[in-house]
């Protein structure tokens, strides 16, 4: 006795490495001809099938046989209602899969009214550029950091087969394994202040759609289904740190700021002090040099706008 064969799952560090079991469905194409040509030819096999089934009637009566003319007939008149199941329209973007007695026997491509298989059932499945908006999930980043991330994920049947017969509902199917893949990717990345060229889900979005594209297309190949593209639509701090994480963000960009200004203000009183001296115009020992470096970086650094005063005596006693 055979031991059948059963679908296995294999986790990965990427995601889960689904393996169908064999044989696989794969698409094939389904032998059909063009409708109206089809129709005229079985209107042709219908007449003639009531013209052989008439003249047999005529023989029969007249006694000179006509059994198998009127056999003959009757198999072809059944023959062509039996053809008239084997009609089937095709919208442009649409595919048609064939199931014979529940077995796949082909699908078909090609627009407008088409002639395959009798007596199969007809599934249609879509093959345009289709494109969803997973929900806003809420996952915790690479450093713990409990954040709300949403994305959109464009997609297509790439094998009409494999998505009708891999996965029970592919539509549902993409939805969830777009969402778990969304979830994997947020939790490998820092929201934002990563290390030295390490990618962040803030700063570096291009990198991680790619990373979300490769990830979700890995999961849903089972499926038949194929990633066109994906990209971050929402990004943003859970509401419980968001006032906490925007204040840091703002000390950060004041620190920022701020060692910019020193670092402008010290540049600009080194080059005012190698200026004067260059020129001659005055000459200052240490405590005036240390005094004049120090005015100007008040003036230089200060939120405020400085008030100057005015020193009328000396600066030694």
């Amino acid at each position: 006795m055979s031991t059948p064969q059963v679908m296995s799952t294999n986790s990965t560090a990427a995601g889960p490495n689904y393996q169908l079991a064999s044989p696989a469905v794969k698409e094939r194409p389904a032998p059909s001809i063009n409708g109206i040509v089809g129709f005229f030819l079985l209107l042709i096999l219908f007449v003639v099938s009531i013209v052989v089934t008439i003249y047999g009637a005529i023989l029969a009566d007249s006694g000179d046989g006509g059994v198998g003319e009127i056999i003959g007939g009757i198999v072809l008149l059944t023959f062509s209602i039996i053809m008239t199941t084997a009609f089937t329209i095709v919208s442009p973007g649409d595919t048609k899969v064939l199931q014979f007695l529940g077995k796949y026997v082909g699908t078909v491509r090609q627009d407008g009214v088409r002639m395959t298989y009798p007596l199969t059932t007809k599934r249609k499945v879509s093959v345009k550029v289709r494109n969803f908006e997973t929900r806003e999930l809420k996952v915790n980043d690479a450093v713990g950091n409990p954040v709300n991330i949403a994305a959109i994920v464009v997609w297509q049947v790439a094998d009409t087969a494999q998505s009708v017969f891999a996965v029970e509902n592919y539509e549902e199917f993409v939805t969830v394994q777009s969402e778990a893949a969304l979830r994997h990717i947020a939790t490998i990345h820092p929201y934002d202040n990563g290390e030295p060229g390490e990618p962040t889900l803030r700063g570096s979005t291009d990198l991680v759609a790619a990373e979300l594209a490769a990830e979700v297309g890995e999961r849903i190949a089972i499926a038949g289904l194929t990633v066109i593209e994906t990209r971050i639509s929402s990004l943003a701090f859970a509401p419980e740190i968001a006032q906490a994480m925007l204040q840091r963000q703002q000390a950060d960009a004041l620190l920022a700021a701020r060692s910019r200004i020193v670092e402008g203000a010290v540049t600009m009183v080194e080059s005012a002090l190698q200026r004067l001296e260059a020129d001659g115009a005055v000459q200052l020992d240490d405590e005036r040099r240390a005094v004049m470096v120090s005015n100007l970086l008040v003036v230089l650094c200060s939120d405020s706008r400085a008030t100057p005063v005015v020193n009328a005596g000396t600066l030694y006693q």
